[in-house]
């Protein structure tokens, strides 16, 4: 019997999409299809790499329409919100645009003796495991500079959104980019762990949990295969006495509660100093109780369900935890009479600590933690409380002291007035159990090539 992967639809519990997965030898015969493929794709003209690249992406935009309901359908996010079409757009094209300056070569000398510099290679076939929460987006941020770095692509894409691979397959052929150049495919873990530890692939990028980059790195072990790992996240807000206080409660709220909470780069908890904890508090019980949770499909919905029931089981868990030891649920399940399955009404918690797990383990949903502190010290000492360090966010006018704070926090990106935000210049990265490697801005590109040197002796 054929073994097939099933997108579970949030929206109501049905099967709204199922594909076969490929057997180990119909999997190693697209893998060697793509070896040999790759070095004429990376004898290929940079500029021309670059035009195929950004000829799909607009194709994805052309989509957009088909794709936004899509999207609801799979893995739940409200219609209202169009997709994911800007983010992902501006990723592939400021790649594009740094790809000449960022694989360079760099040069060291050019004499009439010798000539010295430092090429970047491509890895050969660079696997993407790519993620259900933001499908799009995550994917392109390796997808594209692979690409025009001169490697060939294989996307496994999350089960939850298997129709993402499609349409990303259909976009990079219509673009004219070769089958075994872009190659989307279904695998199960078997397979996949297997085709890792053969060496089969010279990067692989992982965007999941911290429980499946150790399933990576055990399938690569002994391998040297690089490795890029987004794992999860805790990210932390604070905010100072000099800060917006408006702005402040706006943006965090929204970090936390956007895409029901489902955003590897999402507030799960908030630092507010004394002075004004009481004012911050009040306005974000204002913000999420003014929510509508329902059916993503209907323009008025702005949380829809998660992706499956037991994530929303999860949040529901380490709520319940957290007021049985003390915390204090700040919104009216009244307001949401929804809730229910994946449907998860959103909650503040106030009178928290870090003996919880909603403010230690990853939640990923509608729910966030807030503290008062009484100082920069106490709120350093509580945002490095995590195993996890993706981003932080923090609140002042006071440009100086939020750099000296950001040296002290154990993170990868520190945002200063904004959050949840990821800028293609900057590099994508994190610590601790947040995982390894680097996406996005010039370092992506050198993650998913290797350099070469080239020694040169003239003969006179």
């Amino acid at each position: 019997m054929t073994k097939t992967i099933k997108c579970i639809s949030p929206i109501d519990g049905s099967v709204y999409a199922e594909r076969p997965v490929l057997s180990g030898e119909e999997a190693r015969t697209r893998v060697a299809a793509m070896r040999a493929a790759q070095k004429g794709w990376a004898a290929r003209a940079l500029s021309e790499r670059i035009e195929l690249v950004l000829k799909a992406a607009e194709k994805v935009g052309a989509m957009n329409d088909e794709i936004v309901p899509e999207l609801a359908w799979q893995m739940g996010r409200p219609v209202r919100y169009g997709g994911e079409f800007s983010g992902f757009n501006q990723r592939a094209r400021y790649m594009a645009e740094i790809a000449e300056r960022a694989l360079a070569p760099l040069e060291f000398e050019d004499s009439g003796d010798f000539k010295r510099y430092i090429a970047r290679e491509p890895q050969g076939i660079v696997f993407v495991v790519a993620p259900w929460n933001y499908p799009f987006m995550t994917a392109i941020n390796t997808i594209a500079p692979a690409l025009i770095a001169g490697n060939v692509v294989m996307l496994k894409h999350a089960s939850q959104t298997p129709l993402v691979g499609e349409r990303l397959a259909e976009a990079f052929k219509f673009a004219g980019v070769p089958e075994d150049v872009f190659c989307n495919v279904f695998l199960d873990h078997e397979t996949t762990s297997a085709l890792i530890a053969e060496r089969s692939f010279g990067f692989v990028n992982f965007t999941g949990s911290v429980k499946g980059g150790v399933e990576m790195e055990r399938a690569a072990a002994g391998t040297f295969t690089g490795m890029g790992l987004e794992l999860g996240g805790k990210d932390p807000g604070y905010v100072m006495e000099d800060a917006d206080l408006d702005a402040a409660v706006e943006t965090l709220i929204d970090a936390a509660m956007y895409n029901s909470g489902q955003c590897c780069c999402g507030i799960e908890r908030i630092y507010v100093v004394e002075s004004l904890y009481d004012a911050f508090v009040e306005k974000a019980i204002q913000i999420v109780s003014g929510y509508k949770l329902g059916n993503p499909l209907d323009e008025a919905t702005t949380l829809g369900p998660m992706a499956q029931m037991r994530f929303a089981d999860e949040v529901r868990a380490q709520t319940r935890e957290a007021v049985a030891a003390g915390a204090k649920a700040l919104i009216d399940p009244a307001l949401f009479p929804q809730d229910e399955g994946a449907y998860l009404m959103p909650q503040i918690l106030v009178d928290v600590d870090h003996s919880m797990r909603v403010m230690r383990e990853e939640s990923f949903g509608p729910v966030v933690g807030i503290m008062k502190v009484k100082n920069d010290a106490e709120a350093i000492e509580l945002m490095n409380d995590s195993e996890y360090g993706l981003t932080a966010s923090l609140w002042t006018a006071d440009v100086a002291r939020a750099e000296k704070i950001g040296r002290q926090i154990e993170t990868g990106t520190v945002f200063l007035n904004r959050a949840d935000y990821l800028d293609p210049a900057l590099c994508w990265t994190g610590c601790k159990n947040t995982g390894r490697g680097g996406g996005l801005s010039e370092i992506g590109f050198h993650n998913l090539t290797r350099p070469k040197s080239y020694h040169l002796r003239k003969l006179n």
